[in-house]
């Protein structure tokens, strides 16, 4: 087992990791608390979109040749107006904040480090592009939710640790299709942010 983490930065390998990317994310994201019912075509699309971004980073993990794990970032100002809009509306500057996207990896590679590599990666792409804060949304299941497992992984101790805080009553919502369902509904999403 030889575990590499690195930030792709051509273009032509970004782009050749789409479909194992794509793959990963479908997998990973089924789980609590996304339980997303995701498609390679969606998925291939939103990733290429995220890549083109002008200082957007996409740090891969991989184990031998498979890939294990993924992180991406980008700045805030070219992410999507939910995500932009609520900050703006408290007045915050989005050309000085970066957004993390997906932070995923495969349950067998938990606890070995792979987490604060992509954050550290993400958060030293953001610190060169001129940013100061960093941001990401992580979503908001009721505590009664039917598909929640027995004992959920918790990842705010990890965050908090991390130096990111929920910044309180600042949400966004976003649409995606739940397992079991038929069509996208809205998902409450908690905005978290730390100082660079």
């Amino acid at each position: 087992m030889t575990i590499r983490v690195r930030s792709l930065t051509d273009p032509h390998a970004r782009h050749a990791a789409i479909p194992a990317l794509s793959d990963l994310r479908i997998r990973i994201f089924r789980g609590w608390p996304y339980l997303y019912d995701g498609t390679a075509d969606y998925e291939a699309a939103y990733l290429a979109e995220f890549i083109r971004e002008p200082n957007a980073v996409l740090i891969v993990a991989t184990d031998d040749d498979a890939v294990i794990g993924a992180a991406t970032a980008s700045p805030m100002a070219g992410q999507k107006p939910e995500f932009q809009l609520p900050l703006r509306a408290l007045g915050m500057d989005v050309a000085r904040i970066f957004y993390f996207g997906e932070s995923v990896l495969l349950p067998d590679y938990h606890g070995q480090g792979i987490g604060h590599q992509f954050f550290d990666a993400r958060e030293a792409a953001a610190r060169a592009a001129g940013a100061v804060q960093a941001s990401f949304c992580a979503v908001v299941r009721p505590p009664d939710h039917p598909m929640r497992p027995d004992s959920p992984r918790d990842l705010s101790p990890f965050w908090r640790a991390r130096g990111y805080a929920p910044l309180a009553g600042l949400t966004t919502m976003l649409k995606w299709q739940d397992l079991g369902e038929a069509d996208d509904s809205a998902h409450i999403m908690q905005f978290w942010m730390r100082d660079l």
